[in-house]
């Protein structure tokens, strides 16, 4: 239906959590940086261990299935576990877990409406404490139709049927910003929505509504019988416009995880402004 989203199970809301805050089945990860869990956080939640879970040895791209395991472990997070992942900027980091976590087959995850801006503003629980430690057992396999390379990438250009969709900000698409990259601008024919549009611009940042947010996305030409390729600097914003449209029920989604911190340093690599 247009006046819903097509995935209601990605989205939970601060109530249902508040409810289920000492379910043993349910582990919530604080998404933002370790001094933001340090300071207080939303009781039960869990820091996250690698913020943006890349390679420590490659960290243009995702870790390998075993260090993400190894990784999920450390945070209680096994094959059984409901994760609900909140951050402080729009779901911004909670997506790149969501992604994240379902790129490596585990589909049980999902983001908190309006994170930790909403929880405070309602007056609910809050925590210094740490997490209890839970022995579990997290099975990575990776499933390859979510994620594009800079080859993928280049072959989809001018492909009928394809969005390349860049989710940075005006700057960087218009080339002004480099983000210290050695080349600057857009890949050509790619559609340009920050990832900004997806969220009310208020102090909240909740996921907009879904009639607007198709629209949005449609007037851009980008819809669900296409296949989309989302990017940024280092696939992070790519992540939350991926989750986006896996939201309003796209299936054809991949994030090119590389993005423009490869993209941009490469010379092998079509560039326009």
């Amino acid at each position: 239906m247009m006046n819903s989203y097509a995935r209601t199970d990605m989205l939970v809301e601060p109530a249902w959590l508040a409810e289920h805050l000492d379910d043993p089945a349910v582990r919530i990860v604080d998404c933002d940086l370790a001094a933001s869990w340090e300071r207080v956080h939303i009781p039960g939640a869990v820091p996250v261990k690698e913020h943006y879970y890349k390679d420590p040895n490659n960290p243009l791209f995702i870790m390998g299935p075993a260090d993400f395991a190894g990784t999920m472990e450390e945070m209680g997070i096994g094959d059984d576990t409901l994760v609900v992942g909140y951050d402080n900027l729009g779901a911004r980091y909670s997506s790149r877990l969501w992604w994240c976590l379902n790129y490596y087959g585990h589909t049980a995850a999902r983001i908190l409406n309006g994170g930790f801006p909403r929880w405070f503003s309602e007056g609910r629980p809050l925590s210094m404490a740490p997490a209890s430690h839970r022995s579990v057992q997290f099975t990575a396999r990776a499933n390859a139709a979510m994620y594009a390379t800079a080859e993928d990438v280049k072959a989809a250009i001018g492909r009928p049927g394809v969005v390349i969709l860049d989710a940075r900000s005006d700057g960087e698409w218009a080339g002004n910003e480099s983000r210290s990259n050695r080349r600057t601008g857009r890949i050509p024919g790619s559609v340009h929505l920050e990832w900004l549009v997806n969220v009310t611009d208020d102090d909240i940042h909740l996921m907009k509504p879904p009639e607007e947010l198709r629209r949005t996305y449609e007037s851009a030409g980008v819809t669900p019988d296409k296949e989309v390729i989302t990017l940024c600097q280092g696939g992070i914003r790519a992540a939350q416009s991926a989750a986006t449209l896996a939201l309003l029920g796209f299936e054809k989604v991949r994030v090119y995880d590389g993005s423009f911190a490869e993209w941009g340093n490469r010379d092998d690599t079509p560039l326009e402004k």
